[in-house]
């Protein structure tokens, strides 16, 4: 399942890209911003928890844009299915001009991107940009602790792009945030790694619980959908073509209790004469 997401993928981005070359007002032609999407099946990749909340959370315009012509453009080939961005798993190239070291290529999470454009600078400023924690936080609308996960990684990490004030790791509402004027790498490309958030034991457990039940669904889909088209069926035969068809490993008891679950709403009856054969109730 993953490796037909990825091959699926790839084609997918050659379409969307192609169309986008056809039109002079894109903004991947006209605005400088590449976007490649990776579409990832829920059920064949793990669950991942959302640290944004889409009624606050602010793209930049340009990759808005993008978002949003590439929905239009996925919509109007897959009718009936939804996109649901995790903007977590983002990460970006991004090149820019710093007055301390030259021009280099800053290889970093969506975050880390969305936080720095804030300190942009289109022409020459008397005062660099600076900006509290809060501020930031009200014009990215990324999570509050995800936020200074971001903002340690930028600023109290191993390469500081960002200056802080006052020192220290912990980052506090009112501390203020500008670009390190002494910032200094010999390397052109530089990777600024993340700070990986610790799952709890809960967490864990949430996550776990979250993928068997988007899978339960997706084995009451497979059974319904086999049964309809075979009517009747053994479940020996119908649990091998489960297996088949079927994108991530199953147990078979957890198959079992799939379709006794489907027979309790009266999706399938067992036969009067053989309990191990299924039918399919219209």
């Amino acid at each position: 399942g993953m490796f037909k997401d990825i091959d699926l993928s790839k084609d997918i981005m050659n379409s969307f890209q192609l169309q986008q070359q056809k039109r002079a007002s894109s903004s991947s032609v006209s605005g400088g911003v590449e976007m490649h999407v990776f579409i990832l099946t829920t059920g064949s990749w793990p669950a991942y928890n959302q640290t944004v909340d889409a009624n606050v959370f602010a793209l930049p315009p340009e990759l808005a844009t993008n978002q949003k012509e590439f929905e239009n453009f996925y919509y109007s080939k897959y009718e009936g299915r939804r996109l649901k961005w995790q903007h977590s798993l983002g990460h970006c190239l991004v090149r820019a001009e710093l007055k301390s070291t030259g021009r280099r290529e800053l290889q970093i999470s969506l975050f880390q991107a969305m936080v720095l454009l804030l300190f942009h600078e289109k022409q020459e400023r008397v005062d660099p940009i600076s900006l509290t924690y809060s501020e930031i936080k009200a014009r990215t609308g990324i999570e509050a602790e995800e936020l200074r996960r971001t903002l340690q990684s930028l600023a109290c990490g191993k390469v500081r792009v960002l200056s802080k004030e006052p020192k220290g790791r912990d980052v506090a509402d009112n501390d203020k945030f500008s670009v390190n004027t002494e910032f200094k790498s010999k390397a052109y490309r530089i990777k600024i790694n993340s700070i990986q958030m610790k799952e709890t034991a809960k967490e864990n457990k949430d996550t776990h619980e979250k993928i068997f039940q988007d899978r339960q669904y997706q084995i009451d889909a497979a059974v319904v959908r086999i049964m309809k088209a075979r009517k009747t069926l053994s479940h020996n035969l119908l649990v091998s073509e489960l297996f088949k068809q079927l994108k991530f490993p199953a147990k078979p008891q957890d198959l079992k209790k799939r379709i006794e679950s489907l027979i309790d709403r009266e999706y399938l009856e067992r036969d009067e004469q053989n309990t191990s054969i299924y039918k399919y109730l219209a």
